[in-house]
């Protein structure tokens, strides 16, 4: 059986829809149609009952899906592994990546990546969270890079960077005395946000909570699509924000923010690879995670060698 007619059939008996097959694999819509009228003649069988508001496969289809799906899978793990035996690796890498990762620690790990396979040709999506999931599950990107992970059974996370979210403000905001903020001074602090759906927004309201702080305590005067908005925002004086400390080392060393740490709450996080469940990664992606877990054992490495020697 043809194998883009098997990716074909699959994504119609996912979707229930040729419409939404159609977007997934980029093809119009009489392509799909084609497609799946040709593997029906092949296999002398009906895949499909389509009505005007939805399509259903029939009992053939059903058991068809079965050995469909292990076919595409057996595919793509060959071509993995004859694409090894090349002596360069190439390709196309398409990746989803929320902005905290992408803007402030993506860049420096994507020109090391280049360096070593100088002949991928890498793209990045960066967004939200929750939009990178929705477009992985569309297979219109290869790998994610995430802040949160987020409940859903067709997804994988896997931690590789350990980060810790700290209060911002401008220098001469909050006083000299102020060295921890209060819980009852953060309460009535004008606070600068991320928006619903951002992976650094549910890391700080999930740890306000444990801390006994909802979101209706909070004094939220703005919210902000982009990292870099939020930090313009707090240092006009606008209030104070909590995001990443790997988003303020230049104002930092500018003198520009000031952070702070908040009373009785801290705001430690990892970032995580995201992967579709039972998705065989083509060579390119292969490499991308490789390479970001050997990071990870690095700076692992790193941390326990600066560690104190022990008195005992």
């Amino acid at each position: 059986m043809n194998y883009e007619r098997l990716k074909t059939f699959i994504a119609v008996a996912e979707r229930k829809s040729f419409s939404e097959a159609a977007k997934i694999l980029f093809v119009t819509q009489p392509t799909i149609t084609a497609q799946v009228k040709a593997l029906e003649e092949e296999l002398d069988t009906k895949l499909f009952e389509r009505t005007t508001k939805k399509v259903e496969m029939t009992q053939s289809a059903s058991i068809l899906l079965k050995y469909a799906k292990e076919i595409v899978h057996l595919n793509d793990v060959a071509k993995k592994e004859v694409l090894k035996i090349e002596e360069f690796m190439y390709g196309d890498l398409s990746i989803g990546c929320s902005l905290t990762i992408g803007e402030y620690i993506l860049p420096e790990f994507l020109k090391r990546l280049k360096e070593m396979y100088p002949l991928i040709n890498m793209s990045v999506d960066i967004t939200n969270s929750n939009n990178i999931v929705e477009h992985m599950k569309d297979q219109l990107i290869d790998v994610g890079l995430v802040e949160t992970p987020i409940e859903d059974p067709k997804m994988i996370f896997e931690p590789f960077w350990e980060d810790e979210l700290l209060l911002i403000a401008a220098p001469d905001y909050f006083s000299q005395d102020e060295i921890r903020i209060s819980h009852d001074l953060l309460k009535s602090t004008p606070l600068i946000m991320r928006e619903k759906g951002s992976g650094t927004r549910s890391v700080l309201m999930n740890h306000l909570k444990d801390a006994g702080i909802s979101i209706n305590d909070l004094n939220i005067v703005m919210e902000l699509g982009s990292t870099e908005a939020i930090k313009s925002a707090v240092e006009a004086g606008l209030g104070v924000s909590i995001i990443s400390k790997h988003a303020i080392k230049k104002e930092q060393k500018l003198q520009l923010l000031k952070a702070y740490t908040i009373k009785n709450v801290t705001f430690n996080r990892y970032f995580y690879i995201a992967v579709r469940k039972d998705q065989v990664l083509k060579s390119t992606a292969d490499v991308f995670v490789e390479e970001l877990k050997k990071l990870k054992r690095e700076k692992m490495k790193n941390t326990l060698i600066h560690l104190p020697a022990s008195n005992c």
